[in-house]
């Protein structure tokens, strides 16, 4: 299958979670032998329009970001390249609309990749990129709701959640054991406190925490585990990479997932394939409470009092190093769910 990636900012440029996924996607396409290439703006050295990295080629459709030149370009460039489907990011959204009519010169469906991380308003122009395209497509059904907000139809919807490496979940080995592991950059959004004062409730009982992660808040979360008189039970591991951070999470016990903000709660996902149990306190900003919803593993609580009896009640559960039922989160079965939203387009379209 040809397939056309278009997005005007790489993670080169700005790395967010949802270009991570994106750009993902494309490398896990290219490595199944698809024919692909991300229509982008250059972000290499020197004067070749095209460089390739991991089997995907990357377009450069103009030398810096420039909405206008960039729009302007993408479908005469699309309609060369004649893919098969036209998948793009509403990041900012006219590129969707410039996708789209690359999309209908070159007789291929639209598929927009909505992560939600990108500012969204009101406006006539995220309206047409959330109505444009023949299928959006969102990692959770909080980000789905949103763009069905916007005007887009729930055919026209589908949710594909973020995927993981379960060959890394089985191979890795666990790090020593602790209770409580939580993962979030320390910034205004992680909430960390509902978990201290959770744990704060829990001084007279045994248990230790790791705290996964890095950010401006560090210090201040630092000292308040201090003042919480519990600085000998919790360690600040830092930002960790994947490895290191599956090694944590095999070695613990119980996931505890508070942030105010997720479009998608990846970690709670690995944590959870690596045998964790699941604590969500449920916020209005956060997906998070969909991922653990008929999981017998998992607590949901809207408090600290609340995480500090669930943390209790988790030892009910036994350990685990591996959870086997995670694996239709792997890479594998999640690209499969994109090739058959391409195959069922392609279908609609005639072209099979």
């Amino acid at each position: 299958m040809r397939v056309a990636f278009v997005s005007m900012e790489t993670t080169h440029y700005r790395d967010t979670e949802g270009a991570r996924r994106f750009e993902r996607v494309a490398r896990h396409l290219a490595a199944r032998g698809h024919d692909v290439t991300v229509f982008c703006t250059q972000w290499w050295d020197g004067t070749d329009e095209t460089v390739e990295r991991d089997g995907v080629t990357y377009r450069g459709v103009t030398i810096a970001p420039a909405l206008t030149s960039f729009a302007v370009r993408i479908p005469a460039l699309l309609a060369l390249y004649d893919p098969d489907v036209v998948h793009a990011r509403p990041d900012p959204p006219v590129t969707v609309l410039a996708a789209s009519l690359g999309g209908t010169l070159a007789r291929a469906p639209l598929v927009v990749e909505w992560f939600g991380d990108a500012s969204v308003e009101t406006s006539r122009f995220h309206r047409r990129a959330a109505t444009l395209p023949e299928t959006v497509v969102t990692p959770s059904e909080m980000v789905r709701t949103r763009v069905r907000e916007l005007g887009a139809t729930e055919a026209a919807t589908r949710v594909v959640p973020e995927s993981i490496d379960m060959g890394t979940v089985r191979e890795v080995d666990p790090a020593d054991e602790v209770d409580v592991v939580f993962a979030h950059p320390l910034d205004e959004s992680a909430n960390l406190e509902s978990l201290l004062l959770g744990l704060a409730e829990l001084r007279d009982r045994e248990w230790t925490a790791t705290v996964i992660g890095d950010g401006d808040r560090r210090e201040e979360y630092e000292r308040q585990v201090s003042d919480l008189r519990i600085d000998d039970r919790v360690t600040f591991a830092g930002a960790c990479d994947r490895e290191e951070r599956v090694a944590l999470y095999r070695g613990a016990h119980a996931f505890v997932q508070t942030a105010y903000r997720e479009y998608f709660a990846t970690e709670l996902l690995w944590a959870m394939a690596c045998g964790c149990v699941g604590i969500v306190e449920y916020q209005a900003e956060s997906s998070a409470h969909e991922l653990i919803e008929g999981v017998e593993r998992s607590f949901r609580t809207t408090n600290p009092q609340q995480i500090a009896d669930a943390i209790v009640d988790a030892g009910e559960f036994e350990r685990l190093t591996v959870d086997e039922s995670w694996s239709d989160y792997d890479h594998t079965p999640v690209l499969e769910r994109y090739l058959q939203t391409y195959r069922d387009l392609q279908a609609e379209y005639g072209l099979f």
